[in-house]
């Protein structure tokens, strides 16, 4: 993950990496078969980093896990620059397995918004799971723009997605509002 931490996704080489790993070409590709091989692992470490570091502490009550967690998601974006930005804009890759991965930590970061907010007894609607979903990519966005093109505090980053996020809650349905206050 250093390396891609270090580079963007399409430098990382066979070359570039069996020497940083101290191993032979040959080696990598037995293990990885394919640069794109390689890729999809690269980008999949990477984004087990990145869920790891995020998971949300089951013990916060809901609103509190939740800015928890985005605090937590600031965080690893600033600290791990390049390797957020790859896993962002590793979409564009023409590499369906590697999308998948990547779609894979967009999923799953979804289902952690969606079970506070559900937790909260905000009722399951398909609008609900749309709406946060897209909110997901929203929010790497707005984290591509702020943590790691600005100098914004990282408090107020947190508390722009607890905003956004509560108020996309919200306007899926009135009543959700009522349920988050």
């Amino acid at each position: 993950m250093k390396s891609l931490a270090d580079q963007p996704l399409e430098a990382l080489t066979i070359d570039y990496l069996s020497a940083r790993a101290g191993v032979s070409r040959g080696l990598l590709f037995h293990y990885f078969t394919s640069k794109k091989g390689l890729h999809r692992e690269v980008v999949r470490t990477a984004r087990d980093a990145m869920l790891n570091a995020t998971e949300p502490a089951p013990e916060l009550p809901p609103l509190e896990r939740l800015r928890d967690t985005l605090t937590r998601i600031v965080r690893f974006v600033r600290d791990y620059r390049g390797t957020f930005f790859s896993l962002v804009r590793g979409v564009a890759s023409g590499d369906t397995e590697v999308r998948e991965v990547l779609e894979e930590a967009r999923a799953s970061q979804a289902d952690r918004v969606i079970s506070v907010f559900l937790e909260l007894g905000v009722e399951d609607s398909e609008l609900l799971r749309l709406a946060l979903r897209s909110w997901v990519g929203f929010a790497e966005d707005i984290l591509v723009d702020l943590a790691l093109n600005t100098e914004m505090p990282s408090e107020d980053i947190v508390l722009f997605l607890e905003r956004s996020v509560t108020a996309i809650t919200a306007s899926v349905d009135p009543q959700n509002a009522i349920a988050l206050d």
